[in-house]
């Protein structure tokens, strides 16, 4: 049965943190992060290397990207494309300082208008030195990410145990250190906190809320299509699978087997794959008719492209494509969060404040030119806002084998260090989780940040992504 899309939050207003990061402070030129000195590396990086700003292909990001950021962020073009540069580079930055503080890593995100302050929070007071060293404000708290992940993922275990009624959502709250559950009906709330250890109490929050999340129902990313006859969603992003053209889109929105036809109404493809609840993931091959492209419908119908699949941290801003509202921003609020609806419990969604509405469903979420993840549910709408949840697009591309539409790859660096022999267990297409080891040119590697490996971001070309040795 296919119900109509949720609804889901509009346009959140950045914050301000109480220190910039001097490093942060150019026009949209790429900083680099350093020991306290402006210009100086977070890790060596070969000449001729990319930054993250350049990994992330910032430069390319189009015209209506910035005028979506404007109007809902209230930003100007300025802050929008110093936001886009500083978000890239506090990301690589805070990768670096997360494999560097290990169990004590509690957390990062971005704040201010150009997202110039980085915090990166940390359970050891001895890390506050490197991390302020680093460029980033520290903040010393009680519980490592890996605790607080630890309290969520035994939550999604209570609720699949018995019934979450009145509990929409929670998740891991990097901000307050704590995971916070946002309940209708706090009895409900309690009875779930209640069936979980007493040392993950202790790392939990209730706050009342009065969402109602549901799944958003209703082959460019964000361009309408229609199931079997009985209901309309968006495309999320388009994707291939060996020689087979298709596009990633939300699970609720088909089964496996279910047609589709286009936005023209004309027959399209079906659903190969569809897994809801639990997850929100479905992938819809297209018949001969269709050609997958590496864009995102934006502002105007205009093209945006998409270059690659990085996630971005929280804070950063997001933009949304649907069928239904068009083309919307926002801002990451939380990473690893679990929605209930109806239906079902939904667990490692994205938290956001863009707003959408019913046929948004399945639609693209995009930072920067990086595809984030596909439209799930939410609440509100795109007049009075609220608040909507994006599967994240590179467990998706894992679990069915996809390869992610994008771009002709960024040009290879000028005079970039020579890897040696190619060789060893790096792959293009393969999606990379951070902390994850390869080889190449004889060299060991670990990721960074997660996304999908394509050509021209092999391991020595990109310190945004990959750590030598």
């Amino acid at each position: 049965m296919f119900h109509r899309h949720a609804r889901a939050a509009c346009v959140g207003a950045a914050t301000v943190g109480a220190l910039v990061l001097t490093a942060l402070q150019g026009a949209a030129a790429a900083p680099s992060y350093g020991t306290g000195v402006p210009g100086a590396p977070v890790t060596a990086a070969a000449p001729g290397a990319r930054s993250a700003a350049d990994t992330l292909a910032v430069s390319a990001v189009r015209r209506e990207v910035v005028d979506a950021m404007r109007r809902d962020l209230g930003l100007t073009a300025d802050q929008a494309r110093r936001r886009l540069v500083n978000e890239a580079e506090a990301g690589a930055l805070a990768a670096g300082l997360r494999q560097r503080l290990a169990a004590s890593f509690a957390g990062a995100w971005v704040e201010g208008p150009a997202s110039s302050v980085l915090t990166v929070a940390t359970t050891r007071a001895a890390d506050a030195a490197a991390i302020r060293a680093k460029g980033a404000e520290a903040d010393v708290v009680t519980y490592s990410l890996a605790q607080l992940d630890a309290t969520k993922a035994a939550l999604d275990r209570a609720a699949r145990s018995a019934a979450s009624t009145g509990v929409p959502v929670w998740y891991v709250d990097v901000r307050s250190n704590s995971v916070v559950v946002r309940a209708v009906d706090t009895g409900a709330a309690a009875a779930l906190v209640a069936r979980v250890s007493r040392t993950d109490r202790s790392r939990i929050r209730v706050v009342p809320t009065d969402e109602q999340p549901r799944p958003l129902y209703d082959i460019r990313g964000g361009d309408a299509y229609y199931m079997g006859g009985s209901g309309r969603c968006s495309v999320g992003f388009p994707v291939t699978r060996g020689t087979q053209q298709g596009f990633a889109t939300a699970g609720h929105c088909g089964r496996a087997g279910t047609t589709t036809s286009g936005y023209n109404q004309v027959a399209q493809g079906s659903f190969q794959a569809s897994t809801f609840p639990g997850r929100d993931t479905a992938w819809v091959a297209t018949n001969t008719n269709w050609t997958a492209t590496p864009y995102v419908k934006g502002t105007g119908g205009a093209n945006v492209q998409v270059a690659g699949s990085v996630q971005q941290p929280v804070g950063a801003s997001i933009c949304r494509s649907g069928s239904t509202t068009g083309w919307h921003c926002g801002t990451i609020q939380q990473h690893n969060s679990s929605v209930t609806y109806p239906e079902g419990t939904i667990t490692g969604v994205t938290r956001t404040s863009v707003c959408a509405e019913p046929g948004d469903s399945g639609g693209s979420y995009i930072s920067g030119s990086q595809a984030q993840g596909v439209t799930s549910g939410g609440s509100g709408d795109c007049r009075a806002g609220g608040t909507t949840y994006h599967q994240p697009i590179n467990p998706l591309l894992q679990a069915y084998g996809l390869t992610l539409k994008t771009s002709t790859g960024p040009e290879d660096p000028e005079d970039p260090e020579d890897p040696g022999e190619p060789g060893g267990t790096w792959a293009a297409g393969t999606v990379y989780q951070a902390g994850d080891q390869v080889t190449y040119g004889g060299a060991a590697y670990r990721c960074l940040q997660g996304h999908q490996a394509q050509a021209g971001w092999e391991p020595p070309n990109v310190p945004a992504l990959w750590q030598r040795g």
